[in-house]
Formats: C-alpha cells, structure tokens, sequence
C-alpha cells in the first residue's frame, strides 16, 4: 500500500485514521539494526522508547512519510565498531523533518529528536537533545522558537504564554543547568528544560514525562496551525529556520563527540545533512552574515571563536515568562548614564 497524505483544510488538525497508515519498515529495521549492535552501555536508560512514542503520538495526528535522507542516513557503527548509529526521518503534511538519532557506545548514549514545521508555519522547533553516561547526564528539552522572543512580544504571546504553568513545573523538577551564553540563548524558550543531574531511574522517569507531554504539547501547535499564505511571510519564516540551522550546524556541541567516534568528514556531513538537514539548502547566508559578532576584532574573541559575553548562569526568565536576563545590562547602562550626566553638569 503507497503512502498518501489526507487533503484536509489548513485550520484543521492534519489526522489520518490510524488504521490506514501501512506498517513503516524504515522503524523496524532501524530497530532491528539498533539490537543487533554489540553496544551495552553502562547507563541504565533507553532512549528508543522516546523515539517510538514520539513516532506514535505523531500518527495519531499525520501521515509520515519516509524522508529520502532515510536511503542514506539509517545505521552505522563508528570508526572502533564499538558505537552504532540507529538515524530516522519522516516528512509529513506540515512537517519538513522529523528526524532521530541514537549513538549508542560502552560508555553513553545520545538521543537528538528534532522535528522542523514547514515553512507555512511559523510553530516552534520541537528539540529533544540528551547525553547519558554511566554517572552524568546533560538534557535539553524544549519548544525552540523560530523568531525573537526576547524581543518580539506578539510571537511568544501566541506560543508560549499558555506552556508558562508547564515550564514552571519542570523547572522545579530540573533545576537549571549553568551557564548558557547569551548568544545561544535566543534560541531558547521560557519553558526550556537545561539541567544536569546524576544517573537514577526516578530522574529518567520524570525525563520521559516530560518528554512526552512536551511533545503532546508541541503536535497540539502544529495540529491548530494555519498555513500562512502572505509569501513575505513565508520567507521570513524560512529564513529565520535557515539562521537557526546555520548557528546549530556551526556550533552543536555534539560536533567534538561525531568526530571522535566517526572521523571529521562523515560527522561534518551528518551535521550539515542530516541533523540540520537544510542549513545548504534553505538559504544562501552564511554564519558571518547571520552572525557579524563574530567578525569583530581578534581581542573580542576567545579561541573559540565565541564572543565573550554575558553568560546565564541562572534561567533569565521569571515565573511569568518574562525574559529577566538584561535586568543587571539595563541598571548599568542607567548607572553610567547617570554619572555623566552628572560630569558633564559639573563641566558646564
């Protein structure tokens, strides 16, 4: 039985009965390859039953159909043959990518979930990126808004204002990771789940719940969503996805992990094919246009490349969702004003 995706109106949820959808090979096998592998690692959680209820919970709302990065990018074992691989991508009717990926070795285990709206649609970017080890775990869970929130009111009014109460809850549960830059933190939403914490069942318990009703959440957005129809519209969405990609594809910190376990030039193109799938195709920009910071003088930068600025060591939003982060910039600002204001009064 082929593949088809219902005709239904833009307002509408995009649902398909369940029973129509024909079974997926591309998950069996994957699935299939990912218990083949030798890798046991020594952390206690499995990540492939996030994917498979991610992958659920979305039929229950699309038709997916196999993306063709699924030819070239479905398993593979690292350089040692002591890692796997187990990669997944779908398309569907409002969704341009929904992909996943598991590396699994003797001593962790990654999950990176990611799922990119169309550009008709200016939804958030559901994000999904956890790294497990035998005693650490580092998670980021959250809804990545496509535009400006800090600075764009009337976006994060219509996305997030009604997740604040989900957000909170979570935050009490997952106390903030440390810090964040301020560079990478317009990429975050109010209700961003950024944590640490050490390896225990309980933990990965409230982390699949969390992950599940996130998601539940998120398939709610992209269900009621209507498709945009101004074209300027459409191609600032567009655009604002491209810039992401290009700033997830350039500093992932995933990178140093892909070219370890697989070699430099196969996790180059995984970054830039498969995870930010897009990033050469969406737009012609590149990092230094989207991102000019980082072409200032040499004595601005660290060896990184990264700008040395203002770091989050506490989540900068308030129980309102209210970005707090530039409350201290704000008062100095104010403060030297004020003393000039005074100098040059005692001048004159």
């Amino acid at each position: 039985m082929g593949f088809r995706i219902s005709s239904s109106s833009s307002s509408s949820c995009f649902c398909l009965q369940r029973a129509l959808l024909p079974p997926l090979t591309a998950i069996a096998t994957s699935t299939r390859a990912l218990r083949r592998s030798n890798c046991i690692p020594s952390c206690s959680v499995s990540y492939q039953k996030f994917v498979e209820f991610a992958l659920d919970e979305t039929k229950r709302h699309t038709h997916l159909i196999p993306s063709p990065l699924q030819e070239k990018f479905s398993f593979m074992n690292s350089k040692d043959v002591k890692g796997s691989f187990s990669m997944l991508s779908f398309e569907a009717a409002k969704i341009r990518l929904l992909r996943s990926l598991i590396i699994q070795t003797e001593t962790m285990q990654v999950l990176d979930f990611t799922v990119f709206p169309k550009a008709e649609y200016d939804v958030p970017i559901f994000c999904a990126n956890f790294f497990t080890s035998a005693k650490t775990n580092i998670i980021v869970l959250d809804l990545n808004p496509v535009h400006d929130i800090i600075n764009q009111y009337e976006y994060k009014e219509k996305y997030f204002k009604s997740l604040i109460p989900l957000g909170l809850k979570y935050a009490e549960l997952f106390p903030w990771g440390g810090k964040l830059t301020s560079e990478s933190i317009k990429f975050f939403s109010p209700i961003v789940i950024w944590t640490k914490f050490t390896s225990n069942p309980q933990k990965y318990d409230i982390l699949y719940s969390a992950f599940r009703e996130y998601y539940k959440v998120w398939l709610e957005l992209i269900c009621k969503a209507v498709k945009e129809t101004d074209e300027s519209q459409i191609f600032h969405n567009l655009e604002a996805q491209h810039r992401y990609l290009t700033w997830r594809a350039e500093k992932d910190p995933g990178r140093g992990v892909l070219k370890k376990l697989i070699g430099d030039t196969l996790a180059k193109d995984m970054l830039r094919s498969f995870l930010f799938n897009g990033v050469d195709e969406l737009g012609s920009k590149t990092f230094n246009d989207y991102f000019p910071q980082y072409c200032c003088q040499e004595g601005n930068l660290n060896k990184k490349g990264n700008i040395i600025g203002k770091s989050f060591e506490n989540r900068p939003w308030n129980a309102r969702g209210e970005f707090i982060g530039n409350r201290f910039s704000n008062w100095f600002c104010i403060f030297i004003y004020g003393i000039l204001h005074v100098y040059v009064r005692l001048l004159l």
